[in-house]
Order: C-alpha cells, then structure tokens, then sequence
C-alpha cells in the first residue's frame, strides 16, 4: 500500500499543498497524511500518525525530501523507524525509492546535499543580519504589544482594567503593565 506524507509551512502556501496533494493522488496513495506545520516545529502529529499506520512491505511517499526531513539526522532516525517497521521510503521528485540498495545509497547522498544546502543558506541569512545591523538597517521583528501602545493607553483611561485590555488585545498582561508604566 503507498501512504502519502504532505507538508507546507504556513497556510500560505496553498499551491504547493495542493500540488502536493494531487501528485500523491496520482502516484496512487491510498492514504494520505497532510499538515500545515513548520519542519523546525518538533512535532509533526500527522508525520507521528502516518509512520504509526504504515504497515510491513508498505511505502511511504513524499513529493520531495524537505517536506518530510529537516536534517541528515532527523531524515536517518525516520528512515530507521519505516526500515524497522519494514516500510519503503518514496521521494516523487527524485525518483529515490529505498526498497533497493541504490535508492538507500541515493536518499543518504541528497540529504547529505540538502542539509549543506540548507546550512550554507542560513550562514548567509546570518551574515546578512549582521551587515544590515551594522548598517542600522536591521531592527529585528517589531514589537507586537508596542504596535498596540495608543490602544492600551486609551483602553486604561476609559477604565478598562489590564487583564480585560489584554484579553481583548491578544496581548500579555504583563504587555499592559509595561506600556502603561512606560506611558505614565
């Protein structure tokens, strides 16, 4: 039996989920798990259930490597669970199928690419980050209670107690305290 595994990051990326959807359709999955849950996230319930259900000589299937694996070695621990439970591993992009020898031997090269490709991704990210600090371009994620200032101070005035401003801002109470001691 194929088991199809589908994962996208955020709810954006809509096409790609149902991309992803339709090639595993195509490919034959009888069964198919799917979540929208960032890979850097370290739980993933529907990966947890898929690799639960398959069954002895079944093979999961994915579209492509990232959406199943975050590393070399979280890629190497699933594998070791579907080969433990006697299960192949498809990758639809790549043709990789670890029911044979070569498949193996390829999946273990092109996680070892992909995690490179993905470290050397991230020095540059942080590279960048530190020029445009140090050209005072950079200022970081903005605040998300600070953004709300004005509300919390006008909510206070009209006599709104700070749980209460919280709770209808979506912010902490301690959010409120700040701003408020700040603005007096």
């Amino acid at each position: 039996m194929f088991v199809g595994y589908a994962r996208t990051s955020t709810i954006e990326q809509a096409a790609g989920y149902e991309a992803q959807l339709r090639d595993l359709k195509s490919h034959g999955c009888e069964k198919i798990f799917s979540e929208q849950v960032s890979s850097v996230n370290s739980r993933r319930p529907e990966l947890e259930r898929a690799i639960d259900f398959v069954r002895e000589n079944d093979v999961l299937v994915v579209t492509r490597l990232d959406r199943l694996a975050r590393s070399v070695s979280d890629l190497s621990q699933i594998v070791a669970r579907l080969e433990a439970k006697h299960v192949g591993l498809k990758i639809l992009d790549m043709a990789i199928d670890t029911t044979s020898p070569t498949g193996r031997l390829l999946m273990n090269l092109v996680g070892s690419i992909a995690q490179f490709e993905r470290e050397i991704m991230l020095a540059r990210q942080r590279e960048g980050i530190a020029k445009a600090k140090a050209e005072h371009k950079f200022k970081g994620r903005a605040p998300t209670a600070r953004r709300k200032t004005s509300d919390v101070v006008s909510m206070h005035h009209a006599g709104k107690k700070p749980t209460d401003i919280a709770k209808e801002l979506g912010i902490g109470r301690s959010s409120v305290y700040r701003i408020l001691e700040e603005a007096a």
